[in-house]
């Protein structure tokens, strides 16, 4: 007996493709995974280096700081990293190793140790952090913090990390170039 075109099998919906938008390029007709413009490298925005400085040195003039102050939070790092070898109060210099930026160029590792920053009047370990002297500016790998078991809450321009018994232990508040950074002072 037929009951209006149901059946024992599964019956799949088709999808009309030509409303189907692509994440990566945003035009209609395929899925990401699909998409003629997708390249197996990392997406990154790069910027003038020129621009780049001038909006880090604002920030630096308006609050006073000096640029090894400053750590920035990044979700594209993969480790944290600084090239202010003071900062290290166990550094383990025979660690060697490169790493390849979002420009593709590559800096070389020289170790790795922790760090202690005061965040806030209150102080933080940072550990597994490469020392490569040629980098500018610190990095703060916000994927490293969340193996660390910190849990990361970006909202309304605002990113907390949070420590499981501690609670929220920093909260940078986005700059006007999109970046989370972080007031420090050594310890």
């Amino acid at each position: 007996m037929f009951r209006g075109g149901r059946g024992r099998g599964r019956r799949r919906n088709t999808v009309d493709r030509a409303v189907i938008e692509c994440y990566k390029c945003h035009q209609l007709g395929h899925y990401q995974n699909e998409c003629p413009e997708w390249e197996k490298k990392a997406n990154y925005a790069e910027l003038e280096e020129e621009e780049e400085e001038l909006l880090l040195m604002s920030y630096l003039e308006k609050h006073r700081a000096k640029r090894e102050e400053v750590w920035f939070l990044d979700f594209g790092c993969s480790n944290h990293m600084t090239g202010c070898k003071d900062w290290f109060f166990n550094l383990e210099e025979g660690f060697n190793q490169s790493v390849k930026l979002g420009n593709d160029t590559s800096m070389s590792v020289m170790g790795k140790g922790s760090v202690k920053i005061q965040v806030n009047g209150a102080t933080q370990v940072i550990t597994e952090v490469y020392y490569i002297p040629e980098l500018k500016n610190n990095l703060l790998s916000l994927g490293q913090l969340q193996e660390k078991g910190l849990a990361i809450l970006i909202r309304d321009g605002t990113c907390k990390v949070y420590h499981p018994k501690k609670g929220a232990i920093m909260e940078p508040n986005m700059s006007g170039n999109r970046l989370f950074f972080l007031l420090t002072s050594k310890l």
